[in-house]
């Protein structure tokens, strides 16, 4: 008997397994380029450009107390940004996890990742239009592109098991994220270029933060392009056990099976433990990391002074660092394991929080400092972070399973800018807010330490890679 006799009826075939030489290095270098294509988003929309224009958007429509009254609710103006990021996480996750079970159910990975992709292009496209005072435009093209983003984002990582196999799974996370790194890098120099010479070109300030704003989108559209004709429909690998995935029938509502499916992952995560204490520490920490990067920028401009030349040089730095720095980790997790490698990266972490805690105002060689010490852990901890959950997932559930993972990844995290918002709230220095993210870090750490990773692959019933 074939494997795809025991799919569910009307779901495609899935990719050819690995180890099919061309197909699948056409397959992956698609999926590289998937990261190229939405890196953009997360460098130039959320890390550089969108926190400080939009706060200053914010203060514009500020009241005589520095505050704003989005839907009645009475906030800071420089907490406007971190509120809507985690506001937007919020939403995601509800979004993620149906939008995983459809795929899941249907087959339909593709075509639902670039849809979404489309849409969060479409809405970053849109933030041109954001000047004045407009900050609630702005909140609500943010909300839009960053549930796209994640949806989109979340939809790509099921891909990784069957693109690679177990012992192979951290190099190609890693050089993933590279493609990532390397692709938001080249348009940031771009934008760059354009800010430094608006003056020559024209254009006022605010007008140049525009354009670098859709010049995202357009990216994120136009490089899409690559997967849509190179990824196969429906995520996976050819293995006895994906082929007996559960489904139903496609022709029965999808809405409905979805949600009843979506009951049933849910309540399934309970059979498997030790991958549920593995994705708390992952959400802990990585939270922590993710708001780092979305707040650096504010952070930047706020508290140290940064002119909006040195956020985007200090940025294009983490981008080119965290290239060799995924790749760089990568290859020391084929020598001590994954795990430990994860866990070295989080105390490098926790120093460079520290640093940028004591770092003095107006002195950019020190923020540039910081950007590379940021670059060289970020990439590598995070490309890690994915490959050794892509071994703790029930053959068949990835997409709802990552669905899961992606609620704290690039640009997704809400625990951490909630209590970034919060610590500026209540004491009014971002540097009280930067440090309160430690504890993500320990928390993440702590329980990082005990999870048992090879019993964790054993229990879903995957095949342990030699090195963990």
């Amino acid at each position: 008997m074939s494997t795809t006799d025991h799919l569910p009826d009307g779901v495609s075939s899935p990719p050819a397994a690995v180890g099919d030489g061309r197909d699948l290095r056409r397959m992956q270098f698609g999926w590289y380029i998937n990261d190229w294509a939405n890196a953009a988003f997360s460098a130039t929309v959320l890390t550089v450009f969108l926190g400080p224009y939009l706060t200053e958007v914010a203060k514009n429509a500020a009241d005589s107390s520095g505050d704003v009254h989005p839907l009645g609710l009475t906030i800071r103006a420089g907490s406007f940004f971190p509120y809507t990021v985690s506001f937007s996480v919020l939403i995601s996750v509800a979004v993620m996890l149906l939008t995983g079970t459809v795929a899941d159910r249907t087959g339909r990975h593709k075509e639902l990742m670039c849809g979404f992709a489309y849409v969060g292009a479409l809405a970053t496209m849109g933030m041109f239009l954001l000047h004045g005072d407009r900050y609630l435009l702005g909140g609500a093209l943010l909300v839009v592109a960053n549930i796209a983003y994640a949806v989109s984002v979340a939809l790509s990582y099921a891909y990784l098991p069957g693109l690679a196999a177990p012992d192979e799974r951290d190099a190609v996370s890693s050089k993933g994220w590279a493609y990532g790194y390397a692709g938001g890098g080249l348009l940031l120099i771009a934008n760059l270029a354009l800010f430094q010479g608006h003056d020559a070109l024209g254009l006022s300030s605010g007008t140049a933060v525009r354009i670098c704003l859709a010049s995202a989108g357009l990216w994120w559209a136009l490089f899409t392009i690559v997967p849509m004709l190179r990824l196969p429909s429906r995520a996976g690998v050819v293995r006895e056990r994906a082929a007996a995935a559960p489904g139903r029938p496609a022709s029965e509502q999808p809405a409905a099976g979805s949600l009843r499916e979506l009951g049933r992952t849910l309540k399934g995560m309970r059979e498997h433990p030790l991958t549920l204490l593995y994705l708390a520490a992952f959400l802990c920490y990585n939270d922590g990391i993710q708001t780092v990067v979305s707040q650096a920028s504010l952070y930047g401009s706020e508290e140290l002074g940064m002119e909006q030349t040195s956020l985007v040089i200090a940025v294009l730095m983490v981008q080119i660092v965290a290239i060799g720095g995924a790749l760089l980790l990568g290859r020391i997790a084929r020598r001590y394991g994954a795990k430990k490698t994860i866990l070295g990266s989080l105390v490098g972490w926790v120093v460079t929080l520290a640093l940028g805690y004591l770092m003095p105002a107006h002195q950019p060689a020190w923020f540039y400092a910081l950007a590379c010490m940021i670059g060289l852990v970020l990439g590598g901890s995070q490309a890690l972070s994915r490959s050794l959950f892509s071994h703790l997932i029930p053959a068949g559930r990835e997409a709802e399973y990552f669905s899961v993972y992606k609620v704290s990844d690039r640009g997704t995290s809400w625990m951490g800018p909630l209590v970034f918002g919060l610590a500026y709230q209540v004491t009014g220095s971002y540097r009280s807010a930067i440090i309160s993210l430690l504890i993500f870090f320990v928390i993440g750490f702590a329980v990082l330490v005990k999870v048992p990773v090879r019993r964790a692959i054993e229990a879903v019933g995957n095949p342990v890679p030699e090195r963990l």
